[in-house]
């Protein structure tokens, strides 16, 4: 059992003190209110002591003790029971079976005399029902066998309203509103004098133990139970507290919350009222009396007494904390918020969920230290300063003082503990990411956000990329030298884009493309830039990188005009400076030309009619590497077969040109025309000559048509062959 530091045991009224010149004195019963001290002594004698406390810088105090006067009650018998009702200045005193009423500051009888006879014990009702402020009500066990008197006690008289009978001789007597608490000879009951009722709450000895009976609060008592228990009981006789762990030998108890203390004949023992565990014990020999008094805690021999200091609260939690008790310390500090004001209280506790956060997370217990750190409100920095490095250079972030923890640095915290640095940076990135988009990180996103991107980086973390693609808050200056540090390029070039930096995001690509620099984040880089160029609003980026797009790929490359969005297209980029673009490029420039045909249907005649020679080069090109018999009609030819059905915006003229035999705009009089309705070398004949009569007729030298069985027709001249081509289904 690890112990508490709770109480300091410290001297109040010293033997001499209390004696003078007697011989001997036994101390018999004490009361304490406010600064004073009442002591009754065996001989008869009350004494009352000022009481000056002086507070010490380590949170406990010293008191000293100031003899007033004292008074003999002119009796033989000890003085058995002492009560101050400061409300009426009175001292009720018990002895010799009377309770005598004195002025507090006195010592002096009441004028009148007024005295209650008969008692053998009495209780002040602390919870009283009369309604009266200029009385108090007072219970006492009376000398009748098995009788409870109930009184109102005034300034100068005394008045008994209730009488009651109980099942067995009472021992002791705590009183509550209506509710009595009694120790009878075998057992302890709650009766309520109002109504009779009774209700048993558990047997116990009398002659094996002395009872215990004391109110702890409304409504609810504390008593020595069987088996060493301090047992907890309501007005209701049901327990809502676990008891707690005595020695047989109790002789008396006391409270002072959230503790529960107890007496025997060697020890003075401190339970928890909030986890019932025993946190402290101290020496003390020779005690029998032990009383507490608005949460002043007195015991005594018959020969001095002591006061039992409570260190401050925070005092004990932040030794908890320090000892790394951290559930102790929870306990203790949600049981402080009834003796600390409302603010001040939720300012400590929040601190001590902190501290308790950062004990758990260095025991890398780190479920439990993201409770505490969200339950504490952490300044979030706190956690990340930890970390060498993560914060920004241009953070103002200072640490709490006093600190929250012991700890320079994740290196210290783990002693170099590879392993364990690992755990603690993966629980960073999960807190971090978990609280970027709560309230939590209010005023300092760019701390959290440049330290994520640090940790994702270092740890090559698929959840980098995500990062830099959604909002974000990241400082670039440090961010894009973290990311360089650690060879992500790509992710640079992600995090120029965010900071509209997208001329140096496309270099950066291009270099990792190009095998400049070395970055296997994406493996299809080349087409995320296509495609990132694709949709970029930036003109002047697209024209820069179109030359290298295309030769990379050009059937990839000239996406970058061909899928870009419609309006766009059509505001933005003349599709005539696209062509004149890519002319160095034919496959390109057959994709685009197909995308302004057939794509978006656009109504021009030099573009059909382009690209019928493109497609038409291309046959010709693939004819002159293949056997003219029985070739099957290729892709293109189906394309060219297509655009000659549907379109009727080429002009056929334009084909025909002389030939030096170099291009296809040269070669002999290559004619495209439109397949006949039906198949057939005679049907395509008759149909061929209409139509190169339509064309060709004015034109001067050619004086005969034919058709091959390749399905083209021949037109010859006067100087030369010229050959027209159509292809039929």
């Amino acid at each position: 059992m690890m112990s508490t530091k709770a109480f300091t045991l410290v001297s109040a009224v010293e033997w001499e003190l209390l004696a003078g010149d007697k011989e001997r004195v036994h101390i018999e019963c004490v009361e304490c209110c406010g600064k004073n001290l009442y002591v009754g002594t065996g001989d008869c004698v009350v004494y009352h002591f000022l009481l000056e406390e002086r507070a010490l810088p380590t949170g406990t105090a010293t008191f000293s003790a100031t003899k007033q006067l004292h008074r003999h009650l002119g009796f033989r018998k000890p003085v058995s029971e002492l009560r101050a009702a400061s409300a009426l200045n009175r001292l009720l005193v018990l002895c010799d079976n009377s309770i005598t009423l004195l002025n507090m500051m006195s010592l002096e009888p009441v004028p009148s005399g007024a005295r209650i006879k008969g008692a053998v014990a009495l209780a002040l009702n602390e919870n009283p029902v009369s309604g009266d402020p200029f009385c108090v009500e007072v219970c006492i066990i009376s000398v009748k066998r098995r009788t409870i008197q109930l009184f109102l006690v005034y300034e100068d008289r005394v008045q008994i309203v209730r009488e009651v009978s109980t099942p067995e001789q009472p021992l002791a007597v705590a009183v509550d509103g209506h509710f009595l608490c009694l120790a009878l000879t075998t057992q302890y009951i709650i009766l309520n004098y109002n109504t009779g009722f009774s209700q048993d709450l558990f047997p116990y000895c009398s002659e094996e133990k002395r009872p215990i009976v004391k109110r702890i609060g409304r409504q609810e008592f504390l008593l020595a139970g069987p088996g060493g228990l301090g047992m907890f009981a309501t007005v209701a006789g049901i327990s809502q507290r676990a008891p707690v762990h005595w020695s047989e030998n109790v002789i008396g108890a006391a409270i002072c919350f959230p503790y529960v203390i107890a007496l025997d004949d060697e020890f003075i023992t401190v339970h928890s009222m909030l986890d019932q565990q025993q946190k402290q014990t101290l020496p003390f020999k020779e005690g029998h009396i032990l009383q507490d008094f608005e949460g002043r805690v007195i015991v005594a021999t018959s020969k001095g007494v002591y006061i039992l200091v409570p260190l401050p609260l925070e005092k004990q939690i932040q030794d908890l904390l320090a000892s790394h008790r951290v559930e102790e310390a929870l306990v203790l500090a949600k049981g402080a918020r009834r003796n600390i004001p409302k603010e001040k209280f939720q300012v400590m506790y929040r601190r001590i969920l902190q501290q308790a956060g950062f004990i758990q997370f260095a025991q890398l217990q780190f479920l439990e230290a993201k409770e505490l750190f969200r339950s504490g409100q952490l300044d979030v920095r706190e956690l990340i300063s930890l970390y060498p490095f993560l914060l920004p250079t241009s953070s103002s972030f200072t640490r709490s003082h006093p600190p929250l923890h012991e700890y320079a640095d994740l290196n210290q915290l783990t002693q170099g503990d590879q392993e364990k640095m690992a755990k603690c940076k993966r629980f960073l990135m999960s807190y971090l990411n978990e609280v970027r988009s709560t309230e939590v990180a209010n005023g300092y996103k760019e701390d959290i956000d440049t330290a994520l991107l640090k940790l994702y980086a270092e740890a090559d973390h698929d959840s980098l990329l995500d990062l830099l693609v959604t909002e974000n808050s990241c400082l670039l200056t440090d961010s894009a030298a973290w990311l360089e540090k650690h060879k992500k390029y790509f992710a640079l070039g992600l995090l120029y884009h965010y900071n509209n930096q997208d001329a140096a995001a496309v270099q950066l690509w291009v270099n990792i493309v190009n095998g400049d620099i070395h970055d296997s984040t994406r493996s299809d880089l080349y087409e995320y830039v296509v495609d990132f160029l694709t949709y970029s609003l930036d003109q002047e980026l697209v024209w820069k990188y179109a030359d290298w797009v295309l030769q990379k790929s050009e059937e990839v490359g000239v996406q970058v005009f061909t899928k870009r969005p419609l309006d766009e297209q059509q505001n933005s980029f003349n599709p005539d400076s696209i062509i004149t673009c890519l002319k160095k490029y034919p496959k390109a420039l057959v994709k685009y030309l197909e995308h302004l045909v057939i794509d978006r249907r656009l109504q021009k005649e030099e573009y059909h009619t382009h690209l019928a020679l493109l497609y038409l080069d291309k046959v010709l090109q693939e004819r002159s590497g293949a056997n003219s018999k029985g070739v099957e009609a290729t892709e293109t030819q189906v394309k060219l077969q297509h655009l000659l059905q549907k379109s009727d915006l080429y002009r056929v003229h334009i084909l025909i040109v002389p030939s030096d035999g170099t291009s296809v705009w040269e070669r002999p009089c290559q004619l495209a025309l439109p397949p006949a309705a039906h198949s057939g070398c005679v049907r395509l004949r008759a149909l061929s000559r209409r139509k190169v009569g339509r064309y060709l007729g004015r034109e001067p030298g050619f004086h005969s048509l034919g058709c091959t069985a390749h399905g083209f027709c021949v037109v010859e001249s006067a100087t030369e062959q010229h050959s027209a081509h159509a292809w039929y289904n």
